[in-house]
């Protein structure tokens, strides 16, 4: 892909600040109209005079002279970051990426940031890495996506021609990672108990309230959809009140503005995986559908979304926030929407629903993929009866 102009512009930047904080001598704008631009370099005991038509160029040329010619002798670990960040901003399409590496290079790397890269021989790179997973207790998890930066960053000064040899290739750990409990139905899905709470809770508030959005989590445990599908649904969507087709997803995109970032919700005419697919509707879900149908007092068209507030568009941010208040209220562990897809397929699956009919549902490509979705959404009592019930019969 092309690189943006507000990319580009940051590589200058930083490049323009990389410069001006070794350079020794004045920059020197023309005396006369067509004049160039000048300044002095050091060359052994001497001075060297450098000139160029714009000061742009001039400071092209100086980068050069300490940052290529001479290696990274004076280039700090966050002069080489944000040069790397901003060439990864002009080759991908993701900037949620760009703003997690933001977020994690300010959380973690902060001790070494003003260090110098020519200090970072592969023992010395092996100490910060095995101390900062000693410090901040971090799982294999958590570390291969923080390690993600500075082997972009290496691997960048290298082609670059900054370095001569990557010392993050060769990096060995040697402390434990945390230990990192495996999941389970309690954290996974929402329990039978928790479920039958959580259900009468959004049928109590919506009898105050009246707010759609309660309604949409609800209708989401019985169709299971990604929440950026959930909230892309419209009426157009809905086939003879039989079947759902799920063709399009709202898109949380990472926007920047100066050194802030902010969430731009979207709907996007595709979904997670650019396929459609078609998800059967049981009797409650088409019971909230018709309910939603009267009150519009059918004023509505093919083309608009089903979950709305005064008309607009119900967002997943917004589907979540009431998520997590109904949980708080209710005293159980707050699980997010993705985990309303977990437990539909949990339940499905202990209602001997074909694992491949599951997965036709839930829109994922491979039976293992599912199959990490599946968990025991059944409460303690329930479990122990099943079992009681199971190992009895060999008696």
């Amino acid at each position: 892909m092309v690189c943006n102009g507000r990319a580009l512009k940051n590589v200058q930047m930083y490049k323009v600040n990389m410069v001006l904080d070794v350079h020794p001598y004045a920059i020197t704008e023309p005396s006369k109209i067509g004049g160039r631009w000048q300044t002095y370099v050091k060359e052994g005991d001497k001075r060297k005079i450098v000139r160029a038509s714009s000061k742009e160029k001039l400071l092209e040329k100086l980068y050069t002279v300490y940052f290529v010619n001479n290696g990274v002798s004076s280039m700090t670990m966050d002069s080489l970051f944000h040069e790397w960040l901003s060439y990864k901003e002009c080759i991908t399409n993701s900037m949620k990426t760009i703003r997690r590496h933001e977020q994690h290079w300010k959380k973690y790397f902060q001790s070494i940031s003003l260090n110098k890269v020519s200090t970072y021989d592969r023992l010395e790179l092996q100490k910060v890495c095995n101390q900062l997973i000693k410090i901040n207790n971090l799982s294999s998890k958590e570390w291969q996506n923080i390690k993600t930066i500075l082997s972009g960053m290496f691997d960048y000064a290298l082609e670059k021609g900054y370095i001569n040899v990557n010392p993050m290739s060769d990096v060995k750990i040697t402390v434990k990672f945390r230990q990192v409990n495996k999941k389970n139905g309690r954290v996974e899905t929402y329990q039978t108990d928790e479920l039958k709470a959580l259900m009468q809770y959004l049928d109590s508030e919506y009898s105050v309230t009246e707010d759609i959005a309660l309604l949409a989590v609800k209708f989401n445990f019985y169709v299971g959809c990604r929440v950026g599908e959930l909230v892309a649904l419209k009426w157009c969507d809905v086939e003879n009140l039989q079947h759902l087709h799920i063709c399009r997803e709202e898109l949380k995109e990472s926007v920047r503005f100066g050194d802030s970032w902010k969430d731009i919700y979207t709907v996007s005419e595709h979904t997670k995986t650019y396929t459609d697919r078609i998800v059967p509707l049981v009797p409650s879900a088409i019971a909230i559908l018709n309910h939603i149908r009267l009150k519009m007092a059918h004023n509505i068209s093919g083309d608009d979304f089903i979950f709305t507030r005064n008309g607009i568009r119900i967002t997943s941010r917004q589907i979540n926030y009431v998520l997590e208040k109904a949980c708080k209220k209710l005293g159980i562990t707050v699980k997010r929407s993705h985990k309303i897809r977990k437990t539909v397929a949990s339940r499905l699956s202990i209602g001997d629903v074909p694992l491949d009919s599951i997965r036709e549902m839930l829109g994922h490509a491979n039976l293992s993929t599912t199959l990490g979705y599946i968990y025991n959404p059944l409460s303690e009592k329930e479990t122990y009866s099943l079992m009681s019930r199971a190992l009895g019969k060999a008696q």
